[in-house]
Parts: C-alpha cells; structure tokens; sequence
C-alpha cells in the first residue's frame, strides 16, 4: 500500500468534493444504520423514540385544524415519523434512499394494518408531484448535509409539491460554537464493525470551512486487500436570517422557528437544533 495514497485520500479536500463510496445503499453499513435507526435509545441515525413521538406530536398539532393530511416524509428511513401519523390517521407518503430502511417499513407497515405509501429514491433526484401535499417534512438535520445546489433545488421541489396553504417543516443544527462541533483525529483497526463485514482500518477526522459555517466529518476506510474508501459527510449549520433569506427566496412566506422541541443533552439536541416552519400561499 501506498502511503501517498491514504495521505492523499485523507488531507482536508476541496469544499464540496465527494468522496469516493456512498453509505446510504452499501448493503453492510444500510443494515448497521437500521440496527442503530431501531434502537429507541440513542440519537443516531435517528433520535430516541420518546424525542420521536414527542416531535410528531408538536407537528401533528399545529396543523391540527386542517383536518386530515396529506403528508410527505422525506428522508422517512424505517418509518418511524410517518407510521405515527398515518396511525393518527393522515395520509402519508414516505421517500427514502435505502432499500433496506423501507423494506422494513413496509413489513412494519403492513403488520400494524397501516397505508402508507413507500418510494424508494433520492428525495434530491427525485419527481415531486404538484400541489399534492398539506405538510413535507424533513427531519434529523437532513437539510444541512446538502450542498448549496442540492438545498436550492430541493426548496423548489419542496414549494412546487405543496398544496396552496401547505406547510414545509425541517430541523438543522445551530451555527454556534463551532470550534467545539469538530471532531478529533482517531483511528480504528477491527475484525469487523460499522463499515465493513472484513477486517479494516478507517481513519476519521473533521475539517472546518469557518466562512461557509460547513464542517467536514470524513471517514476513509482501508480494507484487508488494500482498498481505500473515502466517506464524506459535508454539514452545515444556519443562522435563522441564512434560513429565513433560503426559504423566502424559495417563494415561502410566514417562516417561523422553534428551538425548543427537542429535550436538552448535548451540542447536537436541545436548543442546538432550530425547526424551521414555512408557508407556501399562493
């Protein structure tokens, strides 16, 4: 193995570069996140059931005049938000990137006798339908792992699905203390683990680009056979007048903010997460 190479691969890239695998749909690591999605006691891959319902519940209610719903889950994983509102008995509709979360959710779904819609694709790529929707959601800081394209498109996306009226309601982290959000160099040789069912070695360090409030979390694993894979995860944290400027230029209208929903624990929860509400009226 070259030693250039894994130097290379693993120094601070260029904003925005890509790494060289995606987590989302590799077979071994979507079945490691749906273990870590169904563990009702940790905010990973998704948070605490009791942090779940209590946010569901906070949605449901202050669209609770509007009758019946018609919602759309982006970024649904297992299932976990949308089986509460469909079992409140709201029409939902579920879009995710991993096979292997909707598998479950479907089999989740049809066991609890619920109707919920399922589609397997990238809510970035994929064709919403007009006017269709009374609420899209977006939750668990998914919005700021998207580029500034990604975000920009997937806003209009978003405008276009709702209904006049309707409502878009996504969380993302808090743009203070930075500095503290970065995480320490570390290194970790195994037999098997999170990243591969083989022996590797993954090195995993974080980067700041301070002027576009970006930190990168990037993981490049090193398998028995010398491969060299790269994961980078490029977030973002926001001021509410940098998501006030997005949505408005998005067409929204009546933006509102609350930083209260979620229990306090650590720099990743509590009043370090703001969830934005937006209007479409027209």
């Amino acid at each position: 193995m070259k030693i250039a190479d894994i130097i290379s691969t693993s120094e601070k890239p260029v904003i925005y570069e890509k790494g060289t695998s995606f987590m989302w749909t590799d077979e071994h690591i979507s079945n490691q996140l749906l273990d870590i999605h169904l563990n009702p006691d940790i905010d990973l891959a998704s948070r605490k059931m009791s942090t779940i319902s209590k946010t569901a519940k906070w949605i449901l209610d202050s669209q609770k005049a509007k009758g019946q719903l018609k919602i759309l889950d982006l970024g649904c994983g297992p299932g976990l938000y949308s089986e509460i509102f469909s079992q409140m008995g709201h029409n939902v509709t579920g879009v995710d990137i991993s096979k292997n979360s909707l598998d479950y959710a479907r089999k989740s779904a049809q066991n609890k006798g619920l109707d919920i819609e399922y589609i397997n694709a990238s809510y970035i790529d994929y064709d919403l339908e007009e006017e269709k929707y009374d609420l899209v959601l977006l939750i668990f800081t998914d919005f700021g792992v998207l580029a500034p394209n990604e975000r920009e498109s997937l806003l209009r996306k978003v405008y276009r699905a709702l209904k006049k009226g309707g409502v878009f309601i996504f969380d993302v982290l808090k743009d203070n203390q930075l500095e503290q959000k970065v995480a320490p160099k570390n290194w970790e040789v195994t037999k098997s683990g999170f990243w591969k069912d083989s022996p590797y070695l993954v090195l995993s360090e974080s980067f700041l680009y301070e002027e576009q409030k970006v930190i990168l979390y990037q993981h490049v694993v090193i398998d028995s056979d010398e491969g060299i894979e790269s994961y980078r995860f490029w977030t973002h944290f926001f001021s509410r007048k940098d998501l006030t400027q997005l949505l408005e230029n998005s067409g929204f209208c009546r933006i509102h903010f609350r930083d209260d929903i979620l229990p306090d624990g650590n720099m990743w929860n509590g009043d370090n997460v703001i969830f934005s509400v937006a209007l479409k009226n027209r």
